[in-house]
């Protein structure tokens, strides 16, 4: 008969799976697709073993269904928590292949356990395989989380070699070992992607290894405390536990973004205004501690709207994007590059720093942009005028000294030779190969 006693925990499931969807529709990440999908395989996993008890060939259906919707859950959940999942297509091969292995063992386990060579079959090829594609891959890639996953595995394999044909509960313990190691790698992959120390974070870390562990002390207290007994309910628990954490971590992760959005510009990813008087006004404070000197730098590309209107605002975007990636890297780590304007960016040259100093990185930064490059398949080639100012030989204020940077910076663009700021008079040019 149809055990509806589960209609309890697929409610539950469900209504959190839709709370998650509806904070993870507002993340554009891969991630939060990923770990939908696992909550989706979660529900699928409670309605599946509803029908378990039927029997016959109809519950062994469904509870080959409900185990391997709960596997993949855990492996979709380990594969989001990998870094260079989307760099590497090794990676790839690697999630499939552990979807495959496990899959096998369950079904195999689940349809024929009597079948000796092929549950040792099933179960070598959960070590064997992932520790292939790491040996045919080790010399273009290396990661310490691949070797963590053919560790498990490939002890798993070894465990179960070693119990799966115990008498009377042997297959139960392989299934729990199976699905212990599959939420044991996920809290170590969560740990390692997730080293922070945030409330969602601990709470998602600990829910994998409570949910880990559910698979030995439950078995554990069957096979010594067979007197004390559980509601499933507290067996479920380590699975809202984890929820509750990746909707804190999505909901951490929003609210980073939405700060980073406030004090960064959205086109380039550089420091905005806001954040870049906020910089200004600390550097020029440990300047006056230090008696040392601090330059502004404010750079304006020459004939932007040439570019926007020839080729249209896209190209103008990719130019800007260029630009500032160009300037971001030429800098000290320590230096602060931002984007003031339109097209003006505006460069802090930290302590300790020399107006010489300033004015050869104004110049290597003009002759860099004045280099062609190419937007849509068009080469364009710009220039860009650049005005220097020095706290505390030009003013004493942030305010004063964007002031006289400006203004320099609006002599070096009228071409005034008696500026002691760089000037570039190249003519920006636009070409089409196919003309």
């Amino acid at each position: 008969m149809v055990d509806w006693s589960k209609i309890p925990d697929l409610a539950a499931v469900t209504l959190l799976a839709a709370a998650f969807a509806s904070i993870a529709r507002r993340s554009s990440s891969q991630i939060s697709g990923l770990w939908l999908t696992g909550w989706m395989m979660i529900a699928l996993h409670f309605a599946a073993l509803m029908f378990a008890p039927l029997g016959g060939r109809s519950g062994a259906v469904a509870g080959f269904i409900g185990l391997a919707a709960l596997v993949w859950a855990g492996v979709l959940f380990m594969w989001a928590s990998v870094p260079y999942r989307s760099k590497q297509r090794s990676s790839r091969w690697i999630l499939l292949a552990m979807l495959l292995t496990n899959t096998a063992y369950i079904g195999v386990i689940t349809f024929i356990p009597a079948d000796w060579g092929a549950l040792d079959a099933a179960a070598v090829l959960l070590g064997l395989l992932p520790l292939l594609l790491m040996l045919l891959t080790i010399r273009r890639f290396n990661h310490p989380l691949r070797w963590v996953l053919v560790i498990i595995y490939n002890s798993l394999a070894i465990g179960l070699l070693l119990f799966q044909h115990r008498p009377g509960n042997g297959t139960d313990l392989a299934l729990n070992a199976v699905l212990f190691a599959v939420y044991f790698a996920c809290s170590i992959h969560f740990w390692f992607n997730y080293r922070r120390a945030s409330t969602g974070a601990f709470i998602t870390i600990a829910g994998f290894l409570a949910w880990a562990a559910v698979f030995v002390v439950a078995p554990g207290m069957s096979a010594f405390l067979p007197n004390v007994h559980f509601e499933s309910e507290v067996w479920n628990l380590p699975k809202y536990v984890v929820a509750v954490g990746m909707i804190l971590l999505l909901l951490e992760d929003q609210i980073a973004h939405n700060k980073h959005l406030a004090l960064h510009d959205e086109l380039t990813g550089l420091p905005n205004r806001r954040l870049f008087q906020d910089r200004l006004t600390s550097s020029l404070e440990r300047a006056r501690r230090s008696g040392a000197k601090t330059a502004l730098l404010l750079l304006d590309l020459d004939r932007f709207k040439q570019v926007n209107d020839s080729l249209g605002h896209h190209a103008g975007d990719l130019l800007l994007q260029h630009v500032g990636a160009l300037l971001s890297g030429r800098v000290r780590r320590s230096d602060t590059v931002a984007r003031t304007g339109g097209d003006e960016f505006s460069i802090i040259l930290d302590e300790p720093v020399s107006r010489e100093d300033a004015e050869c990185v104004g110049q290597s930064l003009m002759q860099l942009i004045e280099e062609p490059l190419e937007l849509d398949g068009h080469t364009v080639q710009i220039g860009a005028s650049v005005g220097i100012a020095i706290f505390p030989d030009d003013a004493l204020t942030a305010d004063a000294l964007c002031v006289a940077a400006d203004f320099r910076m609006y002599a070096c663009k009228a071409g005034d030779t008696q500026s002691p700021q760089p000037c570039s008079s190249r003519p920006a040019e636009v070409s089409n190969p196919a003309d």
